[in-house]
This record gives structure tokens, sequence and C-alpha cells, in this order.
């Protein structure tokens, strides 16, 4: 009994604490979209960003309208061109996905916090739509991604379906 229990607790702490990675971007993509220009009228801009250390050790995946964008590390992010309108905005938790609900408007950027809650097994994620000034703060606090959902990569011109 007592060896389990100190099992359990190692096994918390090695989630809360650990260092999950992810594949990174190059620096240069990286310092582009921290410039956070202003989309065109007919596209949206889309920030996804994990800028906390709890849940260290765990990778969660990010999908939008039902297609995966990838995972999150500590300390990442994800950019999407998006077209306006309604999208849906998903992230595994501990029991099933969290989703989120985004009317965007063309012209402007939009920034989804996502944050890992602890859960009855593992830490769950969950997603959150913040202020402009929020957003870019977290972003700042983070490195660019790569997606993982394809094996070619579509440039940053291509648009969100």
């Amino acid at each position: 009994m007592k060896s389990t229990l100190v099992t359990l607790t190692i096994t918390f702490f090695l989630l809360i604490t650990g260092c999950a990675s992810v594949p990174m971007a190059a620096k240069e993509d990286d310092k582009a979209r921290k410039e956070f220009t202003v989309p065109s009228a007919d596209i949206a801009g889309l920030y996804i960003y994990r800028n906390s250390m709890i849940g260290g050790a765990l990778k969660k995946t990010v999908s939008l309208n039902g297609k995966i964008i990838g995972e999150t590390a500590p300390n990442t992010y994800f950019y999407k061109d998006i077209k306006p309108g309604r999208h849906i905005l998903s992230t595994e938790s501990e029991f099933s996905d969290n989703t989120l609900e985004l009317n965007a408007k063309g012209g402007e950027n939009y920034y989804v916090q996502q944050y890992i809650k602890l859960g009855v097994f593992v830490g769950g994620a969950n997603l959150k739509l913040v202020s402009e000034e929020e957003g870019k703060k977290g972003v700042m606090e983070c490195k660019l991604a790569v997606e993982t959902n394809t094996i070619e990569q579509p440039s940053t011109s291509q648009l969100t379906e």
C-alpha cells in the first residue's frame, strides 16, 4: 500500500513538472508570427497557445473543425489562417474532447489559450478565447510548433476549410 502511494505521488509530480516536446518551426517563422500582422479582410488569424508549465510531461492534441493541427507541449503555439465564419476548436481531455466555438471575422486575429487542468487519472486540457492583449503576451512566451496533421505541411497562405 505504501509503495503504491509513493508511486502515485511520483507519477503525479512528473505529470505536473515533466517536460514534453513537439516538433518546432524555424526561428524565422516564429519571429514573423510574433509580428501579429493583421490578416486581409477575407481571412482571420488564429493563434492557439499553451504558456504554462503545469502538466509539462503532457502533450495534448488540438483540432480545428475535426482536423488535427498537432500536439502542444509547454510554451508552444500554433498559427492558422482561417476563413471567416463558425469554427470548432477541440482539445483532448481526460475522458472526452473539450470544445470551443469561434465565430471568426475577416481581418482580425483571435487568440485561444489551451490550459492544463488536473484530472482524476491524468491531466486534461481545455480552451478559452482571450483578449488580444492577453493573447499576444501569451504567444510571446511561447515558440511556434510545427503542424503534425499532414505529411506535407501547408504554406502559411493556405486557408483552413
